[in-house]
């Protein structure tokens, strides 16, 4: 099988600090970094808002285009990234998956580089690393989310676990770095 590792909206506003942020978003940035070498391709996404957008309406403002909190944790080794795909771009997408990009179709760029399994890791569990997780699955991807490399935001308590049992009662795997 040729597999891609898939950062979800690692970005600083979704980690400790960040104006939505994700409680234990910095310690899945060590172990995505140990991941990255096992991979040929490394798709990464990210939250791309404009200053005015509908998504705000529901949720703070975070990740708007250009600024700090837009750019990746500091601790990520974006040099390894293959691709980037940018969501959530117009004033009135939400952009939870990263199929949703409006920069790129990412299911004709895994499947020109003949990507059949995404790992996928990131921020934030029961939104975005969801909405991805199923998407790749309803495309065809086997898909595999990587347990101590996604964190959550948990804005109801139990939020994480539930996200990660409607995941595998959907058929995606669960599995921690080490099991790799």
């Amino acid at each position: 099988m040729n597999q891609a590792l898939m950062i979800v909206d690692l970005q600083r506003d979704f980690c400790p600090g960040g104006a939505l942020a994700a409680p234990r978003g910095n310690e899945v940035v060590p172990v995505i970094n140990r991941l990255m070498d096992r991979f040929q391709w490394i798709v990464a996404s990210k939250d791309w808002h404009p200053a005015q957008t509908a998504h705000f309406d529901k949720w703070p403002p975070h990740c708007v285009r250009g600024t700090a909190g837009a750019a990746f944790h500091p601790d990520l080794d974006e040099q390894k990234i293959s691709i980037l795909a940018l969501k959530g771009t117009g004033e009135s997408d939400d952009g939870y998956s990263a199929f949703e990009a409006t920069n790129m179709d990412l299911i004709h760029w895994l499947r020109k580089n003949s990507v059949d399994a995404l790992y996928i890791t990131g921020i934030a569990t029961e939104y975005c690393v969801k909405a991805t997780a199923l998407d790749a699955l309803k495309a065809g991807f086997g898909v595999t989310v990587i347990t101590d490399a996604v964190a959550s935001v948990d804005v109801h308590t139990g939020d994480h676990e539930k996200a990660l049992q409607e995941m595998a009662a959907a058929g995606v795997k669960l599995m921690a770095s080490s099991e790799l």
